[in-house]
């Protein structure tokens, strides 16, 4: 049997460990090492594992992970969080579909210190939730904004999927962070618009909220100053070449835990802060691990490079072959997180994106751009049915809307 067939085989028993429900980091740590052991045997695989945990963390740049989540963990218990929802309902909540609007810049700006689209779906839920319930938003309108305005999490820089990517692919995380602004934007404004749009073709989802005097108006805007503060202090500071990446996200934690502190974190709420970053390194950590055994695996099949070699000699539009790659993150989106796709699928969909001419695009340039591209369709497929993992975010606080 071709180590391309074998490739193929073990992809497709991964695929039935994940429809059984087994995590995604023990399904690919499984399938990659009795992958091994077939091409390659047991001792080798031993012998591999032996260096690899400590190969994949001791990269520098991996770092940036724990630090952006304990960021947006002491930023969530700071009041941040509530902070940005009020100064954006108190702008535009007295619009009909405002207050949903204003959960969709709240999700925006809390993105840009938070890097998560789960935490950031999870956070704002709990924050938005009761006010557009008091308000009397059809629960399916507002359950969908902020399972949609999650996504923004991980698409407003800094990201950490992006971080992810930019190690995968061996590119410049601040380029990529740089290239995702204007995407996040849009999609934001999409988001909004959209909501306008729903909201007069049916006017009893989403009614206006309470009109504020300019005084409150910039009463909480002044409230979101840290927000301002803290983004242009990372984000500043590695366009500044001031900071790298690392560094900066080192700094905004700092500074994000010094008010939180000010704004009465105690002793208990610091352990949790704690303990809820460490609980989701570990789980993003073990994806990198059990990713790297399935990657290994695949080199040996020579499957990816194969892929790449039977598309380049198919005559298939390139264009043809980004859209079928799209369409695959959309579907799988409905079954895992962004971080695991991007994991299972860039070491497979990279070497073909760059294996084919794109307008003349350099090939650092074809990186950036696929990469800025896979980031918003996987964040399209978080939110796409039958289930997509945002909506089991909110779903699980809104538990008497159907799913």
């Amino acid at each position: 049997m071709s180590g391309t067939a074998v490739g193929a085989g073990f992809f497709c028993l991964m695929l039935v460990l994940l429809a059984l429900r087994v995590p995604i980091a023990v399904s690919m740590f499984i399938t990659g090492a009795a992958g091994y052991i077939t091409m390659a045997g047991l001792d080798p695989l031993l012998s591999y594992l032996k260096t690899v945990a400590y190969g994949r963390y001791s990269i520098y740049d991996l770092s940036v992970v724990p630090l952006f989540l304990l960021m947006g963990n002491f930023a969530s218990r700071g009041g941040l969080s509530k902070a940005l929802f009020a100064a954006a309902e108190a702008m535009i909540g007295h619009y009909r579909g405002g207050i949903a609007m204003a959960a969709v810049g709240a999700c925006a700006g809390f993105g840009a210190i938070c890097g998560s689209s789960l935490a950031t779906a999870a956070t704002m839920g709990q924050v938005a939730l009761p006010e557009l319930r008091r308000f009397k938003y059809s629960p399916g309108l507002a359950t969908a904004t902020l399972a949609a305005g999650g996504t923004l999490g991980i698409l407003i820089p800094p990201s950490i999927v992006l971080v992810i990517y930019a190690i995968l692919t061996e590119q410049n995380i601040a380029k990529l962070f740089l290239a995702a602004f204007l995407p996040g934007i849009l999609a934001a404004l999409g988001y909004m618009v959209a909501i306008a749009i729903f909201v007069r073709l049916y006017p009893g989802s989403g009614p206006a909220g309470d009109t504020r005097t300019w005084g409150e108006r910039i009463s909480a805007l002044i409230d979101v100053w840290p927000v301002i503060v803290i983004f242009i202090v990372v984000i500043g500071g590695i366009y500044g070449g001031v900071f790298t990446p690392t560094e900066a996200a080192a700094v905004g934690t700092f500074g994000a835990g010094l008010l939180a502190v000010f704004r009465g974190l105690r002793w208990d709420g610091f352990l949790e802060c704690l303990y809820g970053t460490a609980e989701a390194t570990a789980m993003i950590f073990f994806i990198l691990l059990g990713a790297d055994i399935l990657n290994v695996f695949l080199a040996l099949t020579q499957m990816p490079a194969e892929l790449a070699r039977w598309v380049e000699g198919s005559g298939l539009a390139p264009l043809l072959v980004l859209f079928a790659i799209l369409a695959i993150y959309v579907i799988l989106g409905a079954i895992m997180d962004s971080l695991s796709m991007i994991l299972l699928t860039i070491p497979i969909f990279f070497p073909v994106i760059m294996g084919m001419d794109y307008w003349g695009l350099a090939p650092t340039e074809k990186a950036i751009w696929f990469g800025i591209l896979a980031l918003m369709v996987v964040e399209i497929g978080l939110i796409t049915p039958p289930v997509g993992m945002n909506v089991y975010i909110i779903n699980s606080l809104a538990r008497d809307v159907p799913m």
